[in-house]
């Protein structure tokens, strides 16, 4: 988590540096001759916002690790996540920073490849500091001096053993191999990352994440941040090599997962949302497909996994791992065979996979051919697996028509103005709308929304917006990222929980009791409900601001 959340703080980093880099690119694919001024302006400042991003991670994930610390901390004591920041990125630049034989200092491990050595210093800091908070180890300064400055010399000690620990372990990388700590932890990785580039291995990492994803555990958060250094390593090498007039041969980046092995989302999934539009049969997969066909666009594909449901569903499970594996797998001899770019960039995921690719392998025609190829197989892959599940909902559903209908004469509906199965639906939500026109609250309140990433929660905090607009109640809602949730939760008063994060109820819970903030926890097909309806998202809200917390997840 910490990890993740270290690298959505850095995420506006990545993307503007990465503008700059494709302005200095671009305009030589449409034989326009920039001056060379202006390029190197171009690149300066790529060199000094994605140059430094492992010094901006190391402080990043420092301060996301403290902010999970300070939940498990007992007896009112806190570790100071400001601090922690800094003594990371001091950390880093003792493991990071190397010097050649004139004394020149070399500069290569400040960017991506000082991803691990960000992580070692974040990790290392944060845990230090956790021994000396827990055990007292500070300088006490009397109680008349302000809260402010003793908390500078309660720091001290713990800042000091954080810098000293990293440079301890620069002396012994140094006396030992006489290289930096990056480049140890480079060259001990390096079998790793030479076997997950290879055709096996980079199908291996595919089944991973969706696999974990099946099983309701986030499976990006969980396999990529093993190999960080590698995927983003890697895009620096295919960019320092087609710059230099060379072939840009390696498979294992950070988009080519984004863009090839995950199209449309964990599982591959940019075809399914248009397979349920117009092949399937079920009330329930067509407005699933609708709902979720411009999410999925976007790689926002929580909507179809909770909704449909894919995720725990046995009839998704094969085509859900087996697609990214086979994506990857043929990426991969694009480039090995058809001479096609490795990934280059560093794009932002959200961006349709089509386009990103075309992007990212510096606008080559051969990725688009790519992309209508994995479009078609994933089709074939996913309908088979797609129309038996219809075939069982369209039962259902028949089953549910007919429940229906006899309740609809129980709520003494008459006969004869009810004639359709989607006159029996309107007839019932009329006579069910619950929201209560003269139910009034006595202030404000604000309501923030969780999930993985923040692109699910976004959906039904917006809901709840414009239903709070349209039954005119004082509600405001926002959406957020688990894990970058800590500073802002004292300003709110109930909190929901997207069904991807449902696991971390317990942990959470211990912070809303303690700030007296409501919480609830969402299931799948019930959260996919609530962003397609403002009423009843609505009625969610105002049901459990006034009934005891979790009533969802009990």
């Amino acid at each position: 988590m910490a990890i993740k959340d270290g690298f959505l703080a850095a995420m506006p980093i990545i993307l503007f540096s990465s503008i700059f880099i494709l302005l200095a690119n671009i305009p030589t694919l449409l034989s326009l001759k920039l001056p060379v001024d202006l390029i190197n302006w171009f690149n300066k400042i790529y060199n000094y916002t994605m140059g430094f991003v492992g010094f901006y991670v190391s402080g990043t994930v420092a301060k996301a690790l403290t902010g999970s610390m300070n939940q498990r901390i007992k007896g009112g004591k806190f570790i100071n996540n400001t601090s922690t920041m800094m003594a990371s990125m001091c950390g880093f630049m003792l493991l990071a920073i190397g010097t050649t034989k004139s004394g020149n200092y070399l500069s290569q491990y400040f960017g991506t490849q000082g991803i691990l050595s960000a992580f070692v210093s974040a990790f290392v800091t944060v845990h230090i500091y956790k021994f000396c908070v827990e055990r007292d180890i500070t300088i006490k300064m009397p109680k008349e001096v302000p809260g402010a400055i003793s908390q500078n010399f309660r720091d001290i000690f713990p800042f000091g053993f954080s810098v000293l620990a990293m440079a301890a372990i620069d002396v012994l990388s140094r006396t030992t191999l006489n290289v930096p700590f990056s480049a140890i932890i480079a060259k001990v990785f390096q079998p790793l990352f030479h076997g997950a580039e290879s055709y096996p291995g980079i199908a291996f990492v595919e089944f991973l994440i969706p696999m974990f994803w099946f099983l309701g555990i986030h499976g990006p958060s969980v396999v990529k941040p093993a190999l960080e250094a590698a995927l983003y390593g890697n895009t620096t090498a295919n960019l320092d090599l087609f710059k230099n007039g060379n072939f840009p041969y390696h498979a294992l980046t950070e988009n080519f997962l984004n863009f090839v092995g995950e199209l449309g989302g964990t599982g591959s999934t940019f075809v399914v949302p248009i397979i349920f539009i117009f092949l399937m049969k079920s009330k329930q997969l067509k407005a699933i497909g609708k709902a979720s066909v411009v999410p999925v666009m976007f790689a926002v594909n929580e909507p179809l996994l909770f909704g449909a449901p894919i995720i725990l569903n046995p009839y998704f499970l094969i085509p859900f791992v087996l697609t990214p594996m086979i994506n990857v797998v043929i990426g991969k001899l694009f480039i090995d065979f058809l001479h096609m770019n490795g990934f280059m960039y560093i794009l932002s995921w959200a961006l349709p996979g089509p386009i990103g690719a075309f992007l990212d392998t510096n606008f080559q025609p051969i990725s688009l051919v790519l992309m209508v190829l994995l479009l078609v197989l994933d089709t074939l892959i996913y309908l088979p697996f797609c129309r038996a599940y219809d075939d069982i909902l369209v039962a259902k559903e028949k089953q549910k028509d007919l429940a229906e209908a006899r309740a609809a004469i129980n709520k003494n509906v008459a006969i004869s103005d009810v004639k359709t199965p989607k006159e029996h639906e309107a007839a019932i939500k009329k006579a069910e709308d619950t929201v209560s026109e003269n139910q009034t609250l006595e202030k404000e309140v604000k309501v923030l929304v969780l999930c993985a990433g923040g692109g699910t929660s976004e959906q039904l905090a917006n809901v709840l917006i414009e239903g709070a607009k349209k039954y005119h109640k004082s509600i405001v809602a926002s959406a957020g990222a688990y894990g970058s949730h800590h500073d802002i939760l004292p300003n709110y008063d109930l909190v929901v929980l997207a069904p991807q994060v449902r696991t971390y109820y317990k942990d959470l819970k211990n912070d809303t009791d303690r700030l007296g903030i409501k919480l609830v926890a969402t299931k799948g097909q019930q959260y996919i409900e609530l962003t397609r309806d403002p009423k009843k998202a609505l009625d969610f809200i105002m049901k459990n601001l006034n009934a005891p917390d979790a009533i969802e997840e009990k």
